[in-house]
């Protein structure tokens, strides 16, 4: 029996609460997973798991071995890395968790100059809008989008995801202007479930004063793509994420309504797992993405500030040019 990689499989089991996520996440069968999880009680000679119908749980032998099995799968990883050039040490699988509109308008741009930088890793990218735990989804890096909420995590600040209020010029010509906040009701709000569903829209006119505006939502969606669609189409109004809507407001397919005030931003957090030693593979990505995303979402600011102050901005960012840059460096 491999015992490292029965040991793998099991952390992973305990992590994912779920033979059958583990297996999917392991990219192996779930028999197998059971199999080897089955020999490993055997050669331990005691029971790690408690198995009913619909779940399991860990035996205080099992929770024992789980802890102990973590600190060696990372030593090993650390020996490996420490006997190894960098390009050699860097390989594995990551797996990377972000907000849908976040992860496909930035992270999956990334996922190229990861490639690029370290061949030898397997790349997965999990995309959900609810705050999940690290260690039960079985991720290595998370992104989040303004509260941490709880978990044992480290977060490392990355900058802010600004949010833009606009619409199409097609909706605006054919419906009453707004001119002030108190307009809005008056509008039909798009949005994405779990956002503004108080019915009121906080806008900031200063750094300091932030006021709510009433909105009357007529349709909200799930994911942030339909309600891009839709406010494009010019079915009615929305806020969206500068990164989604950055292009169309550069060359007009959108425009910013009430810009003499700002949607709150949300604070953009890269989070990882609170273990010691940071795997190297891990520590990598990381020490890389905190350099390319910041200078991803500075430009999408810079190419907003242009549009504001009238000046031309450019239709496209040029991410792959950007990405090559930060690589070089």
């Amino acid at each position: 029996m491999n015992l490292l990689e029965a040991m793998r499989i099991y952390v992973r089991v305990v992590e994912r609460g779920s033979i059958s996520n583990a297996a999917r996440d392991l990219d192996i069968g779930q028999p197998t997973a059971s199999e080897r999880i089955e020999r490993l009680e055997k050669y331990l000679g005691c029971r790690l798991l408690l198995r009913s119908a619909r779940a399991f749980n860990c035996t205080p032998d099992g929770i024992a071995f789980y802890e102990r099995s973590k600190r060696i799968l990372s030593a090993v990883e650390q020996a490996v890395a420490e006997m190894s050039n960098d390009e050699q040490a860097i390989k594995g699988t990551i797996r990377i968790a972000a907000p849908h509109c976040f992860g496909e308008t930035v992270v999956s741009k990334t996922l190229a100059l990861i490639r690029t930088a370290y061949p030898q890793l397997e790349l997965e990218l999990v995309l959900n809008d609810r705050i999940a735990d690290l260690v039960t989804e079985g991720v290595d890096i998370s992104f989040r989008l303004g509260s941490l909420g709880e978990g044992a995590f480290i977060a490392r600040q990355l900058g802010q995801i600004g949010r833009t209020l606009v619409a199409a010029p097609s909706y605006l010509g054919q419906h009453e202007p707004i001119l002030e906040p108190a307009d809005l009701i008056g509008h039909s709000f798009i949005r994405t479930q779990g956002t503004f569903s108080s019915g009121q829209l906080p806008l900031r006119q200063d750094a300091s004063v932030v006021e709510s505006a009433s909105i009357n939502t007529a349709i909200r969606a799930s994911h942030w793509r339909p309600v891009y669609e839709m406010i494009f189409s010019g079915v009615g109004i929305g806020v969206l994420e500068d990164p989604a809507c950055a292009d169309a407001l550069a060359d007009g397919r959108l425009v910013r309504i009430l810009p003499q005030y700002e949607v709150p931003s949300f604070e953009l957090n890269l989070l990882i797992q609170a273990q010691r030693p940071v795997p190297p593979r891990v520590r990598a990505i990381v020490t890389l993405l905190k350099t390319c995303i910041p200078e991803i979402l500075e430009r999408i600011d810079d190419d907003r500030n242009k549009l504001e102050d009238g000046l031309e901005a450019p239709v496209s960012d040029e991410v792959s040019r950007l990405l090559n840059s930060s690589l070089r460096r």
